[in-house]
């Protein structure tokens, strides 16, 4: 796909023609039902537990109403003349309380394996965003998949099942009241409304409330984190307390926002119970009344009597269950928009395998798309075994996305990459050929050797001395304790910048791997071993290696047997860019 010069620019990750307009959905959304097999089927068995629930509502209630009024109007006190109606009413009953007892065991177990398969999809399709869009959301997704989701079960048990009722139930009994007495039909239709009325007044009161409890709580999580692992950097300048202030300000804005939903919640309970209880109680006075003066049968009046509150029941447990259920549709909203922007899986052909060895890396009229337009902009570079190809450019011309369309982690808009004349994937195999340092190395929670063993290298490995010796980290070894075994948390945190840096190149370029990608290298170190980390580089490209490096030193130019000019399109555009 060609985008020429002049072409639009629209925001990365954003569809043509999308609308930044968030769609309006209705009670469930649907998405739940596509990404999540357990919530298609807990749907189904909700809507099934429902209609047996409505029958068995009815049911009772015309027993009921039969068994009363006879006892009332004939005086006897002998139930064998009612047996039937007795034996059906407990029959109703244990139904009832069986179909309620499967729906709340099932309900409990169907919310905890959905919110299990949503914290599954969204962490899958994570791992699959561009990095350079993952970047910004990571505070945001790890908010909702350890705390915002969780809120998916009170939605789940309680709201769904409620809602249910609310389109099965209230109608049904409203027809049967009206068959049994049309004039309390009438009053629960007229009355009825003012519930949802209500209920639509109180949801734009709280509009927004739910997001902005999320986001406050996703700021303060991240602003912690941020935290604890600065600690260790603010206490040897003595500046650990600087934050406090900070951190109380944003807990006590959580705080206050998480009270607020709260008092709406409460505020908006109480209002539909008295709606509710008002409602009920026109009925009770007009069936009472006539009564009194005759107008009516004993038995319609007891029937209408017991199902109208059945009516209004539903819409009262969907307006009390709705704000509880909110934290976790707001999680769920931002879930399905990673699930959505999220590159779809692609399968992996097993004619895959090749060897990079001693093949040409080849980038042709490369663009990939950025937030300003295209960056890097129709880059052409041949980066060939043995030698090494630096890019350089300015800062935001896209040397950094170039080496992740190089690896399959940016899908280019125009171009190609090509590895022996066979276009690259984002596959295992391609990946098992690369060994890539980003401008941030990832360190995970655990031992140094444990670290070391990400690009599949270990003490064991061949040259891991030398390695160690050219980068300088044998003397970070010398200064831990317990060398190797050194625990590291989050992120590298217990190490310096320059000692992370040091890890990284030693478990890169201690790699067995064709293609070198290397991303500012010499970062955070001093000159002595910037000197040997670039011998080794140059001595590796000379043993066959193909080496991509991006960089701006003078010193790394100085190695490059070939230097690469990147500019963006917003460069190439004005004419500033170096073609």
């Amino acid at each position: 796909m060609t985008a020429p010069a002049d072409a639009p620019v629209r925001p990365f990750g954003s569809a043509p023609g999308a609308s930044d307009a968030p769609r309006r959905r209705g009670p469930i959304d649907p998405r739940l039902w596509r990404y999540s097999a357990t919530a298609r089927g807990y749907l189904a068995l909700a809507v099934v537990t429902a209609s047996i629930n409505v029958a068995m509502i009815v049911v009772s209630a015309l027993a009921i109403g039969a068994v009363l009024a006879g006892v009332l109007t004939t005086g006897s006190t002998d139930l064998g003349a009612w047996r039937t109606e007795l034996l059906t009413l407990a029959a109703a009953v244990t139904v009832r309380t069986f179909v309620t007892w499967v729906q709340s065991r099932f309900a409990h177990r169907s919310a905890s394996r959905v919110v299990a398969e949503l914290e599954h999809e969204v962490l899958a399709a994570a791992t699959r965003l561009p990095p350079r869009e993952l970047e910004p959301r990571r505070d945001e997704i790890a908010t909702v998949l350890t705390r915002g989701l969780g809120g998916l079960s009170e939605y789940l048990t309680g709201y769904v099942p409620a809602l249910l009722l609310a389109v099965t139930l209230t109608p049904i009994t409203v027809v049967v009241i009206a068959f049994q007495d049309l004039t309390s039909a009438i009053i629960v239709v007229v009355t009825l409304p003012l519930i949802p009325a209500f209920m639509i007044l109180i949801g734009l009161l709280t509009k927004g409330k739910a997001d902005r409890t999320l986001r406050t709580m996703t700021t303060l999580s991240a602003q912690l984190l941020d935290l604890i692992a600065g600690l260790p950097t603010l206490r040897a300048l003595g500046r650990e307390q600087g934050p406090a202030q900070k951190v109380r300000e944003l807990g006590d804005d959580h705080r206050r926002t998480t009270m607020s939903a709260l008092r709406v919640a409460f505020l908006s309970g109480t209002v539909l119970e008295w709606l509710a209880t008002l409602s009920v109680a026109l009925i009770a006075v007009s069936i009472g009344l006539r009564l009194v003066y005759g107008d009516m049968a004993l038995e319609a009046g007891i029937v209408a009597l017991i199902l109208a509150p059945e009516a209004y029941l539903p819409l009262r447990t969907v307006g009390a269950k709705f704000h509880a259920a909110e934290d976790g549709k707001a999680a769920a909203e931002r879930a399905f928009t990673i699930l959505d922007r999220a590159p779809a899986t692609t399968a992996v052909s097993e004619s895959a395998e090749f060897d990079a060895t001693a093949a040409e890396l080849t980038l042709t009229s490369l663009s990939v798309a950025s937030r300003d337009g295209y960056a890097p902009f129709r880059l052409d570079a041949v980066c060939r075994p043995g030698a090494v190809t630096v890019l350089t450019g300015a800062n935001g011309s896209g040397k950094s996305t170039a080496l992740l369309a190089v690896l399959g982690l940016a899908a280019p808009v125009e171009g190609r990459v090509e590895v022996g004349g066979r276009p690259v994937v984002a596959d295992d195999a391609w990946w098992g050929q690369v060994a890539w340092l980003p401008q941030r190395p990832v360190l995970l929670p655990g031992t140094l050797a444990d670290n070391l063993r990400l690009t599949g290298v270990d003490l064991t490995t061949a040259g891991i001395d030398d390695i160690c010796a050219a980068t300088g980290f044998d003397e970070v070894l010398e200064e831990l304790p317990d060398g190797w075994n050194t625990v590291v948390g989050a992120g590298g945190s217990g190490l310096s910048l320059g000692q992370r840096q040091r890890l990284a190149l030693v478990r890169t370029l201690a790699a067995d791997r064709p293609v070198l990608l290397l991303d500012e290298p010499t970062a955070h170190l001093d000159d002595a071993t910037e000197t040997t980390v670039l011998a080794t580089v140059r001595d590796l490209a000379r043993r066959g290696r193909t080496v991509v490096i991006v960089a701006h030193r003078p010193s790394i130019l100085a190695i490059a047997d070939t230097v690469v000019r990147v500019c963006s399109h917003s460069d190439a555009t004005s004419g500033t860019g170096e073609r």
